[in-house]
């Protein structure tokens, strides 16, 4: 059973609880924002509108923060402090302590500004906590939030959902983590039913009151120990994600830990558990039956009918089972929302997939180069490795506080060769040598004169790959790791793989 309840946490200082809608009192507010990049930003142009007084605090004193301090401060804002000294410490607001602080999800909690207000008794939001604020408005509908989070499939998931959901004749917009702020959603003139949310842990961490339609946590495999400052941390953080649950909290039937959380939420009274498989769905689930999508959740006569939502082979770039769980998770979520499982099928044939998720980018001699720079731990990249057999794999990077001993011992039967990129690769290694002994290890930066440069590094790995690897393998970049010690991010890395494979392809012809 699930737990419910109706209550939202109660916040100490009583203005800050009273401020549940854009039309509520916020003028004069003393706010520090945290952070100037694209969550920062919105949070301070949004508080600004509304009438607080705002002092934005950003450690990089760069041209393009340099930039976006003169934009704010065009528009209203108190301060803007740039550099190391600016977050050495609590600011003050027009010469008095602020009563609110909004925090970028980039900070860690024990970062010293945040510590700081913490021992002060200030008040932390999000900016997600912030949107859900302001998200109710004189004259205009409330958007439904649908929310979602995971280790990996998050902006695979969310991006479905909307398709799922505008295939149902809903005004609905991915939004969060996926790269649209919700902040900024909220304050478009576009009147949404329904916003897809995708939220990541830090997000979540500073999330106190949101009360989701429906949410659904995909997965949970280690991952950012190092800001949270351990995995039972991070868990309790992605668990936050079904507190006050409205309608469905969708949980991963192969992941017990979801169905965990779901059991030990707080969530709304008639809050249903909605399960998830790649396999035969039980009652109150959605699974496959031989080549359909079926719900067996969202109708009256579950225990004797099954609704087709969608079609195996419709799933883009190819129907793998991480691929099909995500789809069925969406479809969860759309048929919360009220969609009909055509409509849902409608959507899911007509959503096409972002790059740099296990997307193939060519062909040679019978060898498949695939891109999945979008694995940047080692979850995502077993959900890789299982699509393909035998593989090359380009593998490395920042491992931010993982262990890829299981993943190497899952899959050690399936390389033919190991290239590595990256700058932290000791504990990966490790795992090959424990795991993998006899599989060939290539570094890809031996012999370069600067390590750090991605694009030199990169096309030294797409040799390497190409000189072993052989007609039926895939070459498969699901590097298990971050990508900030050698390119700007994963997409970066994901487009140096790309260039350097039509390189050789334009030499191989």
């Amino acid at each position: 059973m699930i737990h419910a309840s109706n209550d939202n946490p109660i916040l100490d200082d009583p203005r800050l609880a009273s401020l549940t809608s854009w039309d509520a009192d916020w003028a004069d507010l003393r706010v520090v924002v945290l952070g100037i990049g694209i969550s920062g930003f919105a949070a301070a142009d949004t508080l600004i509108e509304l009438g607080a007084r705002v002092v934005v605090i950003d450690g990089r004193d760069s041209e393009a923060n340099r930039q976006k301090a003169e934009t704010l401060g065009i528009v209203g804002s108190a301060d803007v402090l740039l550099g190391a000294q600016a977050v050495a410490g609590l600011p003050q607001v027009d010469g008095q302590d602020p009563q609110l602080v909004v925090t970028s999800p980039g900070f860690r909690p024990d970062d010293p500004v945040l510590s700081e207000a913490v021992a002060r008794g200030i008040q932390i939001w999000g900016d997600v906590e912030l949107a859900w604020r302001i998200r109710e408005r004189a004259g205009r509908p409330t958007a439904a939030w649908v929310c979602i989070t995971g280790t990996n499939g998050k902006t695979t998931t969310v991006q479905m959902a909307e398709a799922m959901l505008q295939a149902g004749g809903l005004k609905a917009l991915a939004v969060g983590n996926v790269g649209t702020p919700i902040l900024d959603a909220l304050r478009d003139p576009v009147d949404y039913d329904v916003l897809a949310v995708e939220l990541s842990s830090f997000q979540l961490h500073w999330a106190h009151s949101v009360s989701p339609l429906a949410a659904v946590c995909l997965n949970v495999a280690e991952d950012h120990v190092d800001w949270h400052g351990g995995f039972e941390n991070y868990v309790a953080d992605k668990s936050r994600i079904y507190e006050n649950c409205q309608v469905a909290a969708v949980y991963n039937v192969s992941d017990p830990r979801t169905r965990q959380m779901v059991e030990e939420a707080d969530v709304v009274e008639g809050c249903r558990a909605i399960g998830f498989t790649a396999g035969n769905p039980d009652v109150s689930m959605l699974g496959v039956v031989e080549d359909l999508l079926v719900d067996r959740a969202f109708l009256d006569d579950r225990r004797n009918q099954a609704l087709e939502v969608g079609l195996v082979e419709s799933i883009k770039p190819v129907p793998t089972p991480h691929g099909v769980t995500n789809a069925l998770a969406a479809a969860a979520l759309a048929r919360a929302a009220g969609v009909s499982g055509e409509d849902i099928a409608q959507g899911l044939a007509a959503w096409e997939p972002g790059g740099h998720r296990i997307q193939p980018v060519a062909k040679t001699f019978g060898v498949v180069w695939v891109d999945d720079s979008k694995a940047t731990n080692p979850h995502a990249a077993a959900a890789s490795l299982s699509a393909f057999d035998p593989v090359v794999w380009i593998a490395g990077g920042l491992a931010k506080g993982t262990d890829s001993s299981a993943l190497v011992a899952a899959h050690a039967r399936r390389l033919r060769a190991v290239v590595l990129i990256g700058t932290d690769n000791d504990r990966l290694e490790a795992a090959l040598a424990a795991s993998a002994p006899d599989v060939p290890i290539l570094r890809a930066a031996d012999g370069l004169e600067d390590a750090s440069d991605g694009e030199a590094v990169m096309r030294a790995a797409v040799e390497a790959a190409h000189r072993v690897a052989v007609d039926g393998d895939t070459v498969l970049m699901a590097p298990a790791a971050a990508s900030m010690d050698q390119f700007r991010d994963y997409a970066h890395r994901g487009d140096a793989f790309a260039r350097s494979v039509a390189d050789l392809v334009e030499r191989l012809s």
